[in-house]
């Protein structure tokens, strides 16, 4: 068979699929099912490359194989995926768009970025990175749920949409800003981990009746199907 098929990379071939699903409930309005997807996915993203290096006597081809499918694994899970999510959302309207393919851009520039350099360091050293170069596209992830947790302490949907075009337009511009950003240990990333799951958890079981308890009509029930 072509490709790989080990376990050093069934998070990211379960992360694409997740992606799949989310993208399926996004076009059929199950908006808090796509968010819950989401957020699948950035958690196997999370430990697919912990997992992968596990593995000590990779060969070089497979090593490229995996910064190749992690890279196009990210664009469909943290590119795709959110640019569906926040159209169906209400991002309609053609600056909007214009918005979610400038992100989309920006994501697939640094990701084709991200290969260039990680294979060139591979070659060179096996250490773990300790910082990112930019912000990583995982991270849309992690804010897109939260916006969507917390959109029911909002004061209305213009004021959601407003959040949601500055959150698109700051991600997707420090995914190709040049900074660096410490790496989490381990012990932020079960926190980061424990936040999302959370958040997605009150979103999915108790996000309708939440938001009626506090607002009651004033915000759009259809982004909590």
């Amino acid at each position: 068979m072509l490709g790989v098929w080990d376990y050093t990379v069934i998070l990211t071939y379960i992360s694409f699929a997740s992606a799949g699903a989310g993208i399926f409930c996004a076009i059929s309005m199950h908006i808090r099912w796509a968010i819950f997807f989401l957020a699948c996915s950035g958690l196997c993203d999370m430990f697919d490359g912990k997992v992968a290096r596990t593995k000590k006597d990779r060969t070089e081809d497979e090593k490229k194989f995996g910064i190749q499918v992690d890279s196009l694994c990210d664009i469909v899970c943290f590119g795709i995926l959110p640019m569906i999510i926040c159209y169906q959302s209400g991002m309609r309207h053609l600056c909007s768009v214009a918005v979610l393919i400038l992100y989309g851009l920006a994501g697939l520039v640094r990701l084709a970025h991200f290969n260039v350099v990680e294979q060139k360091r591979q070659e060179t050293t096996e250490e773990d990175k300790k910082y990112y170069q930019g912000l990583p596209i995982t991270s849309m992830a992690i804010a897109l749920p939260l916006l969507f947790v917390l959109s029911p302490l909002l004061p209305g949907r213009k004021v959601f949409l407003i959040l949601m075009h500055l959150l698109v337009m700051t991600v997707g511009a420090l995914f190709i800003v040049d900074f660096k950003l410490r790496k989490p240990t381990v012990m932020e990333l079960v926190l980061l981990v424990g936040v999302v799951a959370f958040a997605v958890i009150i979103l999915i079981f108790i996000g309708r009746s939440w938001w009626v308890f506090i607002h009651h009509s004033r915000f759009p029930m259809s982004l909590f199907r």
